[in-house]
């Protein structure tokens, strides 16, 4: 509202002040033309009386000295001369003169001291006018005289104030108008002056508005080289300084977005309430896990699970940094929480999320490792062990039973190495320390090569052992070697579970892009629970293996590292009593980018 702007203030203000001003003035100017009138009428009628008096005084024909006294009246002045008891009056009757008598003279006390003083004597009294009983106000003075022949007496002169009360009203009259016309002026001008000063003010105000709606380039023109000019000044330095804090917040937080969100592990922030006030996202996929496993929908709830609310519960009580594990769908997380501080006071918690599914799989797959090796060589080592007593303690009745400890000796040494072996191939396939020598291979000889090497084999146990080759180009770059190991685990694999009867078959298909080698058997096949375990070390989907037939539990986990090694894939399918086929894709390489 105006009257509520500055500008309406302001205004309004000067306003008050000026009017209040000339109101003052007005008063004292109208009480001093009015006591001025007055006493320049008085002035001129003392002088006027004080020249009749002294006519009066240098005529010995008092007569003629009244005939010029009278000669000297207007028409607003009366004259009344009194000499020893005897008074005369002016014989001129004016309309608007005033009437004066010897009765009026001795019934004020003022006017009758007159008559029996020698001082000059005035005052402001009623009396009525010549043209009937109309009173206005006159001004009486006295002037006592001496005549040449010694008597003395008194001239009353007695004027309206009628002329006074008109030139008063008249100068009354422009000095209204005049404050009137300076009353308009001043409103006309305090505006201006208000809105000319209340100019920058108001493009400050605009300013700041265009500041809180965020638009930090927003400047105040400065007009002025005053106060307000420099208030200005300041106020852009203000802008300036808050758009560089402003900017250098939002740089900071988008830091600290960057990092919460790059951040492998979560990171929950919670108020003093328990809610959620920021997570990044590894923190939000373990809360739509607790979601999802609760039944709750993502978009409406902001709450921990109870585990973690008893957690951030301890934490603000004991303001003490705690720490749970937590298993959601299959996975498991350590929260690890501290509590937040503003101050002297706790005003929160941090919670950290750390993903220890796959820590705890290697844990528990070194628990295995361990396990599985001690057993695997606690079973030759006691054989070992009880055949090495056997021929100490001369056990052995003949020839032949020495043989066949010996042996067996001989067969559980052999399995041993190859155990050692196998564990240190692995150990460095999987530190990345495996050396790849890629060569121009012939597929269709390397392929005969391994058919040749199990064809004995497999006569033994009455298995067709095949090959199916399929290629557009017949040479391959790729490390023979290590590819050999490969297919020699599968195809062993393949006819140590596979009955007399039955097949194994190798097949190759090329394409510019690279190969495809299947190695399928009509065996028992692998039940579904242990396909996705069957390339770890020492699983054995076989639980019924014997001494003899029983590999090292490792073939499988070489051969998956030598094909990844080449930038390939291996893959199993399988079926109870119908079969299983490996697979494994090796990408074409030329011998100007090998790897190693």
């Amino acid at each position: 509202m105006f009257w509520k702007s500055v500008v309406g203030k302001l205004w309004f203000t000067i306003l008050l002040l000026v009017s209040f001003v000339l109101a003052v003035l007005t008063v004292l100017l109208l009480e001093f033309i009015e006591n001025y009138h007055v006493d320049v009428a008085e002035k001129e009628l003392n002088q006027l009386a004080n020249k009749v008096s002294i006519i009066l005084e240098n005529h010995s024909d008092q007569e003629q000295g009244r005939s010029i006294a009278w000669e000297l009246v207007d028409e607003l002045t009366n004259v009344l001369i009194v000499e020893d008891g005897q008074y005369w009056q002016s014989p001129k009757n004016f309309e608007n003169s005033p009437q004066i008598s010897m009765e009026q003279i001795r019934r004020d006390p003022d006017l009758a001291a007159i008559l029996n003083s020698d001082q000059n004597a005035s005052k402001r009294m009623l009396l009525p006018r010549t043209n009937g009983n109309e009173e206005s106000e006159v001004l009486v003075v006295g002037v006592p005289f001496e005549t040449v022949s010694g008597m003395t007496g008194t001239v009353f002169i007695a004027q309206s104030l009628l002329a006074v009360h008109e030139t008063t009203k008249h100068t009354t009259n422009y000095i209204f108008l005049a404050a009137g016309i300076a009353f308009v002026l001043t409103t006309f001008f305090a505006f201006f002056l208000s809105t000319r000063i209340t100019y920058p003010l108001r493009k400050m105000r605009e300013a700041a508005q265009e500041l809180a709606r965020g638009k930090f380039d927003t400047k105040v023109p400065i007009m002025q080289h005053d106060e307000i000019g420099e208030l200005a000044v300041a106020f852009n330095q203000m802008g300036r300084q808050l758009k560089f804090h402003i900017n250098a917040l939002s740089q900071e937080k988008e830091h600290l977005s960057s990092i919460l969100s790059s951040m492998a592990d979560g990171v929950i922030t919670l108020n003093i309430d328990g809610t959620i006030l920021v997570s990044n996202p590894p923190a939000e996929r373990f809360l739509q896990a607790w979601y999802y496993e609760q039944g709750m929908n993502t978009e409406d709830e902001e709450e921990l699970p109870p585990l973690a609310l008893e957690l951030f519960q301890r934490v603000v009580s004991a303001e003490k940094e705690q720490i749970i594990e937590i298993t959601l769908q299959g996975r498991s997380w350590v929260i690890l929480m501290s509590p937040l501080y503003n101050q002297s006071y706790v005003r929160g918690a941090v919670a950290v999320l750390r993903d220890m599914t796959e820590e705890r799989r290697l844990d528990k797959l070194r628990k295995d490792f361990i396990a599985n090796v001690s057993h695997e060589l606690r079973t030759p080592i006691s054989m070992l062990q009880g055949y090495s007593e056997a021929i100490v303690d001369d056990i052995a009745s003949s020839e032949e039973e020495r043989r066949e400890i010996s042996q067996v000796i001989y067969d559980e040494s052999l399995r041993m190495g190859r155990l050692v072996n196998d564990l240190l191939d692995l150990a460095r396939m999987e530190a990345g320390h495996i050396s790849l020598n890629y060569e121009e291979t012939s597929v269709p000889d390397f392929i005969e090569r391994i058919n040749r090497k199990f064809q004995g084999l497999a006569r033994e146990k009455g298995i067709d052992l095949i090959s199916e080759i399929q290629l557009k180009n017949s040479v391959f770059v790729l490390d023979p070697d290590k590819i050999e190991q490969v297919l020699t685990n599968l195809v062993d694999n393949a006819i140590r579970h596979t009955d007399s009867g039955g097949s194994v078959a190798i097949a190759i298909s090329g394409s510019d892009s690279g190969l495809k080698t299947d190695v399928r058997d009509s065996g028992s096949g692998i039940q579904e629970e242990d396909l996705p375990f069957v390339f770890e070390r020492f699983y054995k989907a076989d639980k019924a293996r014997t001494r003899g037939r029983s590999g090292t539990g490792l073939g499988l986990a070489i051969a998956k590292n030598i094909v990844e090694a080449h930038g390939g894939t291996i893959h199993v399918h399988s079926k109870l009593e119908e079969g299983t086929t490996f697979s494994f894709y090796l990408p074409q390489k030329t011998l100007n980018n090998d790897s190693v």
